[in-house]
Formats: C-alpha cells, structure tokens, sequence
C-alpha cells in the first residue's frame, strides 16, 4: 500500500516504528526535511549501526520500490548506470547485413536506442512508478572510487543522466536518496552539500534494549539486560572492531536458539563468534575477561533493582 510522505517529526518517528525501527529525534529530522525537500540523506557511522535499514523501512512503509546500488572499489557507469546490450546489437547488426541494409546512420540510430539499454540502478531510480518514485539505496559509498563519487554530482543535483548515444534522462520526480557511509575515507564536500546529513551512532542502552525487544522479541527480560549492557562496555574497550546493532540482534537471536534465559561465563565465550568478527578481538575477551565483565553487568543490573 502507497502511503503519504510524513508531514512532521512525530511521523516521521512514526512511520520508522511502523517498521520497527527505533530512531532518535535528531535522526527522524533528517530524515523528513530530506524527504520533504526532495534532498538526499546522507548517513554516516560505525559498521551495523543501523544506516542501510532506514532505507529498507522506507521502502516497506512507504510503499515504494528500493533501488539499491552497492558500492565497491572500481564501481564504474557501465555497473551503476547504464550499459549497451553490445551481444544484441551485434545479432541486430548480422541480421541488418543478411536483409542488405546499407545505411550505417540509420542502422546505428536503431541499435543506440532504449530497446538495446540495459538500465543500471541509478537509471532505474529515474524511471517513474505508478506508486511513486522510488527509494533510492547508496549503499558504502566511501567502498567507490572519487571519480564515481564525482559522477553522482550530475544525479543528485538534477536527478538526470547523460548518455551521449541518447541524450539526457531527467526522472519526473526526484527518488528517495539514502546514501550510506562507514567513513573508511572521507566524501568531498561537494556531494555532502546536496545532502542533509545525520551521524547514526550506536544507541544508547535504553534505546538498544527497546530495538531487542522488537527483533528478538523471545528474549527473556533478564538475559536482553544482560545482553544490551555486556555489548555497552565491548564498546568502550579498544577491539578492532566494536559489535554494533546488527550484532546485537545476531547475539541474543543465537541464545534463544540456545534456550538460554540468562548469561553465564561459558555461554558468553562459546558465541563470541556471533558478537565480535576478528579473532584478535575474541581472544581478547575469552576466558577471564568475559566472566570479569558479567560481573560487574549482574552487579550493575542487582544495584538497579534495590
């Protein structure tokens, strides 16, 4: 079902839950003076915070059609536009020479036009929909090179496309643009102007605790305690990699295929694995300094119900 872009914050706060999403105010403004004023939303932060969801969530509460581009070193047009469909046209131009055809300009007219386009995501995103434009993923655009970082600037300025064989493809109306970035380098300023953007951090322990409860929601009451504060103090240690969101969810989703109600010093090191994704970080906590950490969570956890 197609549904009305939100016409305030509180919405737009809402339109997230809808989806199980749980955002900060900060981030549900972004995220409707984007929406509102046709401009992209930008997300920058760590690794599975939670930044490609918002596009997801979009996508299902809105109604629309997502669009998703993922961006990797040596990303080029021919993978993120649009590329010709050169085996066709040269069946197009065997069969043109069987039947005699002799004129070339009418030929090459024929085999540069859209029935031989093969439409890459970001032209895809142009097209229009009877349910609306769609959303439009830019999924770790700092993984791309800058020269394709500098291509984006036509797309997202004026919502067109250029290809010299046809000429100029502009959408009747603008996409919803999320584009994501884990800060592995930075983005030049000049695509960041054309955004509104907004830092997505990891949540704060409250705010974890209510996202538990609505993508694990099996999960025992004591054990989800557990769970959102063990991970709170994994992100004040220096690990290589700290567990975000997603592993937070993978975490409790793995103990409750467990049939675990509670943590304990040897459950915690047997699913390291599902938390934390370098072994030098594993090695870290494995053994002492896990069963040192649940101490002071259940101690912590003990004074909060006195």
């Amino acid at each position: 079902m197609v549904t009305a872009l939100p016409a305030s914050v509180d919405e737009t706060l809402a339109l997230l839950a809808r989806g199980d999403y749980v955002a900060d105010r900060a981030l549900a403004t972004a995220l409707f003076l984007g929406l509102r004023l046709g401009r992209p939303l930008f997300l920058e932060g760590e690794a599975g915070v939670g930044k490609t969801e918002i596009a997801k969530v979009l996508s299902a509460t809105l109604g629309r059609r997502l669009v998703r581009l993922q961006c990797y070193e040596g990303l080029d047009v021919a993978a993120a536009v649009y590329e010709w469909n050169h085996a066709r046209q040269m069946i197009e131009i065997r069969l043109a020479e069987a039947d005699g055809v002799t004129d070339r300009d009418q030929l090459g007219a024929d085999i540069f036009s859209e029935r031989f386009l093969i439409r890459r995501p970001l032209l895809q995103a142009l097209d229009a929909a009877p349910e609306g434009p769609p959303v439009l993923l830019i999924d770790e655009l700092d993984r791309a090179d800058e020269p394709f970082e500098a291509f984006l600037l036509e797309v997202l300025s004026d919502f067109q496309v250029t290809i010299p064989e046809l000429g100029t493809i502009k959408a009747a109306a603008p996409p919803l643009v999320v584009i994501t970035s884990n800060r592995t380098r930075e983005i030049h300023d000049a695509l960041k102007r054309r955004c509104f953007y907004a830092w997505v951090d990891y949540p704060d322990a409250d705010r974890e605790l209510r996202i538990l409860a609505l993508k694990a929601p099996g999960t025992a009451e004591r054990l989800a305690q557990q769970i959102v504060q063990f991970v709170q103090r994994l992100r004040g240690m220096e690990l290589y990699k700290a567990p975000g969101v997603a592993e937070t969810i993978d975490w409790a989703q793995a103990l409750l295929e467990l049939n675990r109600i509670e943590l304990d010093p040897t459950t915690i090191d047997d699913t390291l694995g599902a938390l934390l994704k370098y072994q030098d970080d594993i090695a870290k906590l494995h053994g002492s300094e896990s069963a040192r950490l649940l101490a002071q969570v259940n101690a912590e956890l003990a004074t909060a119900r006195r």
